[in-house]
C-alpha cells in the first residue's frame, strides 16, 4: 500500500500510524515533521504545483517500495501558511523487520527535503519575508541514498 496526500489542513499522525501498523509486520517507522520555531519566526509558507508534486511523492514513496521490502508507505505533506508547531509532513514505512522500515522512512524524509517540488517561505514577527534555500547538509544526506 502507498498513500500520498498533500493538505492544507492539519492531519492525524497516530491514527495514519495506526492504518499501517494493521498491515501485519513487524515494524514501523515513521518521522513526523513540525515548523520549528526559534525567536523570530512567525509562520512558514509552503507552495506548490499540485499534479507535479504528487509525481514526485509518488515517484519517491515508488523507489523506496523498490528498495526496501514494505508492507505501506504513507507520506502526508502539508501546503499553505503554518504556524510555529504546526505539523509540516508525515513519512511513514512499515516492514516485517526494524531496519527496511526505518531506512525507508530515512530515504522519504531526505528526498522530500531535496526532490519534492515544495517552495518555503519562511515569515518573520517582524513581518519580513525570505525563501528557504536548499542546505548542503540535505543535498548530502540525500546523496548518501544513490546507489
Amino acid at each position: 500500500m502507498i498513500k500520498i496526500e498533500i493538505l492544507e489542513d492539519d492531519f492525524d499522525a497516530g491514527a495514519e500510524i495506526r492504518k499501517v501498523s494493521a498491515l501485519g509486520g513487524g515494524a514501523v517507522a515513521s518521522f513526523v515533521g513540525q515548523v520549528r520555531g526559534d525567536d523570530r519566526l512567525s509562520a512558514l509558507e509552503l507552495e506548490h504545483y499540485p499534479a507535479m508534486t504528487k509525481k514526485a511523492l509518488r515517484q519517491i514513496a515508488n523507489i523506496a517500495a523498490q528498495k526496501w521490502d514494505l508492507h505501506a508507505i504513507v507520506i502526508v505533506h502539508r501546503v499553505g501558511r503554518l504556524a510555529v508547531g504546526e505539523q509540516i509532513v508525515l513519512a511513514c514505512a512499515s516492514s516485517d523487520h526494524r531496519q527496511a522500515a526505518i531506512e525507508a522512512c530515512s530515504y522519504i524524509m531526505d528526498q522530500l527535503k531535496t526532490v519534492a517540488p515544495f517552495w518555503k517561505k519562511e515569515i518573520m514577527q517582524d513581518g519580513s519575508e525570505s525563501w528557504v534555500e536548499e542546505r548542503q547538509s540535505d543535498l548530502e544526506a540525500a546523496q548518501n541514498w544513490e546507489d
